[in-house]
């Protein structure tokens, strides 16, 4: 791995170094400190006062691959449909320097046993319920790369939401983004179909609040580009059933 990715991810790096987490992607990122030298910051998972560091670049995307590995293998194989999945992702963000070497992480980490209940209380104690909900996000698209979500596979969505304190009506409102239906735009507001329009109003405000781009803080430029698609959707979605 590349010098130049190692300072690039170093200075973003803070707590995710640490726990399970740190314990899962050591040897990988270990390969980046003996080509580079990197920031205090990578080696240091707290503040001056000794609180967590806030979530940043790196520690996002070191924890979505996590994640990504358990998803992809999730249904006991690895299909070639979730790593392109993956890899478009990574070269729409990053460009394809950076997103190989995130790829090779990602390698190492489907060798490996992951296990989901400490990673998700390591990220669920340092992300905000906007970022986790980003992570789900993620998650359902390579679920959803063959075409479909297979039983496996949304039994690990719906393990790793509750790990996350992501509610049901939040992980069915980011389903309904990938599907095309007649329920899809109620679904996304968390709506019945017997919604008044003063109702689709109030969720419309609710959902746009929740998914605001804003509220991904700084992990970075690559996140809010996804969080501008999820809050489209949003706003989609009530157009679509206040005109009706």
């Amino acid at each position: 791995m590349s010098a130049k990715f190692a300072k690039w991810i170093g200075g973003t790096l803070g707590w995710a170094l640490g726990g399970p987490i740190g314990g899962l992607v050591g040897f990988s990122l270990g390969a980046l400190w003996d080509n580079a030298t990197l920031s205090g910051s990578l080696l240091n998972s707290s503040n001056a006062e000794g609180q967590p560091n806030s979530t940043h670049r790196g520690d996002f995307y070191i924890s979505l691959l996590v994640l990504a590995a358990a998803m992809m293998k999730a249904d006991n194989k690895v299909l070639k449909s979730e790593l392109n999945y993956v890899k478009q992702f990574l070269q729409s963000q990053f460009g394809v320097e950076h997103s190989n070497d995130m790829l090779k992480v990602l390698k190492d980490l489907l060798e490996k046993e992951i296990t989901l209940e400490p990673v998700c209380i390591q990220i669920r104690g340092h992300m905000t319920h906007a970022q986790r909900l980003q992570l789900i996000h993620f998650l359902i698209g390579i679920a959803k790369a063959d075409g479909q979500i297979h039983e496996l596979e949304w039994k690990l969505l719906k393990t790793v939401s509750n790990y996350l304190y992501i509610n049901s009506k939040d992980l069915d409102s980011l389903t309904a983004m990938y599907q095309v239906d007649d329920d899809r735009y109620y679904r996304i507001l968390e709506i019945e179909k017997t919604a008044t329009q003063d109702e689709i109003k109030s969720a419309y405000r609710k959902m746009a609040k929740k998914y605001h781009p804003d509220k991904l803080g700084d992990i970075g430029e690559e996140a809010r580009k996804a969080g501008n698609e999820k809050f489209r959707q949003v706003q989609e979605a009530y157009e679509n059933l206040y005109k009706q």
